[in-house]
């Protein structure tokens, strides 16, 4: 049987840098909560593919990862992704992505959530680049304690 374990903004952010990919990319979460999650990853050079963008595997990382948050905000820690669709809608560049999710419904074992990825500068308004929604489930085994020291 798994347990639902109650997070808030601190642990959702201990389970973030327990990510060796999110501490690679650079990923931070600046709010957690109420349905919803929102990551910002600042961008750099090795983050981009030969035109000068944001590659969309880090796109698509992004999506999985703020998807995933949201929903453990309903459901908990232990939560896998079970599936992500992802539009591109325009090529994102820029100094940092904000990358907004919020649960649009959820059972006691799974939650759908929707989300928006901005790529941001301060030289102009925030352009939506990628739209996302995914499921997130309970994991059949406890993984809480997996690789995070507790």
């Amino acid at each position: 049987m798994t347990t639902t374990m109650t997070l808030d903004l601190d642990s959702a952010k201990r389970i973030l840098a327990a990510q060796p990919f999110a501490a690679l990319v650079g990923t931070e979460i600046t709010a957690f909560g109420d349905g919803a999650a929102t990551l910002v990853i600042p961008l750099r050079p090795e983050l981009t593919q030969q035109f000068g963008y944001v590659h969309g595997g880090v796109l698509a990382y992004a999506a999985d990862n703020a998807l995933t948050f949201a929903a453990g905000t309903v459901l908990g820690a232990n939560v896998l992704t079970g599936g992500v669709t992802i539009t591109y809608l325009r090529p994102a560049a820029g100094d940092r992505l904000r990358v907004e999710a919020a649960v649009t419904g959820s059972t006691r074992r799974q939650a759908v959530a929707h989300c928006e990825i901005y790529a941001e500068s301060p030289d102009r308004a925030p352009v939506l680049c990628a739209v996302a929604q995914g499921t997130t489930r309970l994991a059949e085994a406890d993984l809480t304690g997996a690789n995070t020291g507790a």
